[in-house]
């Protein structure tokens, strides 16, 4: 076998216009056009042309060619200094030209295990400098290959690509510190449920136990309890059967992470003809993709229990989109007549805009009285989502183990979910439930209400700008302007700028919104999660498919962007068009709780109004500082132009204050939140 064909770990950049009409309201396009203006005139360019230019690019879409240098109206301002302009090396266009070498045999082990990976469909790998020999070999293959500045925000790029896609993603670090650098990464992703690939360099076999030279550490008794499947390989010729039962974990069941441990005498071990390599079966020999189907008993009890409700309510988290059970779920919700309510990692698998999503109509779940869970792998306890104490569940799940842990279940149903709710759509009776539906749809709408007061609440607000401001905003620009409601692929991070904007952002297609840190609650995750986002987007994989090349958007919080804003350079360096929004309110998240202690304020304090926008534009991004209610649209659609016209990342950094969560001075405070829906968070 022979593994040939182009490079294409980076994409060249696509331009799109980012709406189906191609006029901007008059307002914004002044905004906008006053902007290209001032760096025309700081670039040489003449004002004229600069509106020639833009009007132009405004009526094909943004189509602009992709500049070499980056920041063009700060790269003359840097020459004017005598400093050089930020640039991307041209080796990047070298290697993206390069053919793929042959690889065959004689191959070394890491070569092995990478056709492995190949042939097993991994999408991508994440990664940092370090376990060479894997990295290179798995990049050989044409997988596409991104490295940034940390290997703990690669190990979440690699999460967040999964939880876009659906798919298989890689990420490496070296032995010792660059491994344990990805242990926050891979807890996130065990409670995310996410089926990425934990692959690190491990000094070797025959120094184990001396200390010899540096980074010597026994790696897999540190992802004990975050993990699926882990092994330290130490026989060379069981390189590929070790990868099938890495693969055998990774593609079957409640998806979590699997960690290999790669010492020097496994990757550079030599095999000559592939007689050398033990169980080197084809990926049909050593698993199935077989899927475990429904008992038709359950499935009766099932429906019996379906159809006897007035009130049922479809609860679909992350198994709908691992099993691809979307269309299977629409099916059942609408013959059946009973509304679908979203939790998870990501959303989107029920698209928002149905008559029977109950996302964002959370006074209605307390009345349900029969609760259909369906891929819902992190589960509550009794009173995290808000049914009633007299509901009754169904629970679908490709695990026996896990049916009725926390919550009493009425009917367990052991299945792969799209196979479940297909039996249930065929065998479940056409019904209408119109009383039920109208009481969903009436706690929509009110909820929509309460979200309008809050935002014409933070209008008032005019000295800095308020959550629901920015919540609000993005979601008039994303879901009710220009482009279409469904195009954006969007982070959903930060703390608590996420109770905000969760109420007013909307997934209508799979995996259009991944969920933050979910579970874990990791705080500054979300520039590696955008990584991950922004590269699944890119090649359209799994359930991104369909929008290669589109602009995403990443929300975080001040606090959360000092872990991870090195990876602005990563979103920069590889041209991904991704606007960072930035919820800069001075403070962690803690300080609330802290206000009235004197001497141990400052620890939950930082320095007032930093410039992230500065930080992002020393990093090679488009760069907007917003501070007042009515500059958030223009310098949204200025970093989205920046997206489409060059193909590179923006940081909105928007002021705000940290007293907005105090509800006596800024009603209404510190939101709250109701489980499952838009504002789910934890399960």
């Amino acid at each position: 076998m022979r593994s040939r064909g182009r490079r294409h770990h980076d994409a060249s950049p696509s331009h799109r216009e980012y709406g189906t009409s191609t006029a901007a309201p008059k307002a914004r396009v002044e905004d906008l056009m006053k902007a290209k203006t001032r760096n025309a005139k700081r670039s040489g360019g003449t004002a004229t042309e600069s509106r020639r230019a833009f009007m132009r690019q405004a009526v094909l879409g943004g189509a602009g060619a992709t500049a070499a240098a980056l920041g063009t109206g700060r790269a003359a301002s840097a020459a004017e200094e005598d400093v050089k302009p930020i640039t991307i090396p041209s080796e990047f266009e070298k290697a993206k030209a390069a053919p793929l070498p042959e690889i065959d045999f004689p191959m070394s082990g890491a070569q092995v295990f990478a056709r492995a990976c190949k042939e097993e469909g991994v999408k991508a790998l994440f990664c940092c400098p370090g376990n060479y020999d894997v990295v290179h070999a798995i990049g050989d293959m044409g997988i596409p290959t991104y490295s940034g500045r940390h290997e703990g925000s690669l190990c979440h790029a690699a999460d967040a690509f999964c939880r876009a896609t659906g798919e298989v993603a890689a990420t490496s670090g070296t032995e010792g510190p660059g491994f344990t650098d990805m242990i926050c990464a891979i807890s996130a992703a065990n409670s995310a449920r996410s089926p990425i690939l934990v692959l690190a360099s491990n000094k070797t076999i025959f120094a184990e136990d001396t200390e010899q030279g540096i980074q010597d550490q026994n790696q897999q008794p540190l992802t004990e309890g975050i993990k699926k499947y882990g092994k330290r390989l130490i026989t060379p010729a069981r390189t590929w059967e070790y990868a099938g039962y890495a693969f055998r974990q990774l593609k079957s069941g409640v998806p979590k992470p699997v960690h290999l441990d790669f010492p020097a005498e496994i990757a550079r071990a030599r095999f000559t003809d592939p007689i050398d390599v033990e169980y080197f079966y084809d990926k049909t020999k050593y698993r199935t993709d077989a899927r475990p189907h429904p008992d038709p008993q359950a499935i009766d009890r099932a429906v019996e229990l379906l159809r006897s409700a007035e009130r049922p309510v479809i609860v679909s988290s992350n198994g709908v989109l691992y099993s691809k059970a979307w269309d299977a779920l629409r099916k059942l919700a609408e013959r059946a007549h009973i509304p679908v309510v979203e939790s998870g990692a990501m959303k989107g698998q029920f698209p928002a805009e149905h008559e029977l999503s109950a996302d964002a109509a959370p006074m209605a779940l307390m009345s349900a009285d029969v609760v259909l869970l369906v891929g819902q792998y992190c589960m509550p306890t009794l009173g995290e989502f808000a049914f009633g104490p007299d509901a009754r569940y169904i629970r679908i799940d490709p695990g026996a183990e896990d049916i009725g842990r926390n919550l009493p279940i009425d009917v367990g149903i052991v299945s792969d979910e799209r196979a479940a709710l297909e039996a249930l759509a065929a065998a479940m009776p056409r019904q209408r439930r119109e009383a039920w539906v109208a009481e969903v749809a009436a706690a929509r709408e009110a909820f929509e209400a309460e979200n309008e007061e809050y935002y014409r609440t933070g209008l008032g607000y005019t000295d800095a700008v308020h959550p629901a401001v920015i919540g609000k905003e993005l979601a008039d620009f994303l879901h009710h302007g220009d482009l279409p409601a469904d195009r954006t692929t969007i982070l959903q991070g930060g703390y608590g700028i996420a109770r905000y904007t969760r109420r007013y952002l909307r997934a209508h297609r799979p995996a259009q919104i991944i969920n933050g840190a979910y579970q874990y609650g990791a705080i500054g995750p979300d520039i590696g999660y955008t990584v991950g986002v922004a590269a699944a987007v890119r090649h359209g994989v799994g359930a991104q498919a369909g929008f290669e090349g589109h602009p995403v958007i990443g929300i975080t919080g001040d606090g959360g962007f000092g872990y991870t804003a090195m990876e602005v350079e990563t979103l920069s360096k590889y041209r991904f068009p991704a606007v960072i929004v930035v919820y800069n309110n001075n403070a962690w998240g803690t300080w609330t709780g802290q206000r009235n202690n004197t001497i141990g304020l400052p620890v939950h304090l930082f320095q007032e109004n930093l410039r992230y926008d500065k930080l992002g534009e020393a990093l090679g991004a488009h760069g907007e500082y917003v501070t007042r209610p009515d500059e958030m649209r223009p310098a949204l659609e200025r970093a989205y132009q920046v997206a489409l016209d060059e193909s590179r990342p923006s940081v909105v950094n928007v002021q705000a204050k940290k007293e907005f969560w105090v509800r006596d001075q800024y009603p209404p405070g510190f939101l709250g939140k109701i489980e499952p829906g838009v504002m789910s968070y934890y399960h």
